[in-house]
């Protein structure tokens, strides 16, 4: 009997607002501009990317062809496109990562 895969698909799994933040906290935190296009174009197909396009007052081909592999958005559309999906963005400091060993400044005597 032949073993029969499915191929995974993120926004089946993307049914709580928890995960999605998460998501893209993790895509923004990468730096990486195609991993941030990459992971909002995943949460509009999970969100229904012909609303969120009327809501951006674009054309879902449009919105499909920014999000696409080869897009390049504007910050304008990504910000429209944050506010469709009903999120902010936020900008944070981000955590100091310690340098070589930490030095107590107590003494023990």
């Amino acid at each position: 009997m032949a073993l029969k895969l499915k191929k995974w698909d993120v926004t089946e799994h993307m049914d709580n607002e928890e995960y999605i933040s998460e998501y893209l906290k993790a895509a923004f935190e990468s730096g990486d501009i195609s991993e941030i296009t990459r992971s909002l174009g995943d949460v509009a197909r999970a969100r229904n990317m012909t609303n969120l396009a009327e809501k951006m007052g674009i054309s879902r081909q449009g919105l499909y062809k920014t999000l696409s592999e080869n897009g390049n958005p504007e910050f304008a559309t990504i910000q429209k496109l944050i506010t469709a999906l009903g999120l902010q963005m936020s900008i944070i400091t981000p955590a100091k990562k310690p340098i070589g060993k930490r030095v107590s400044s107590f003494s023990h005597s």
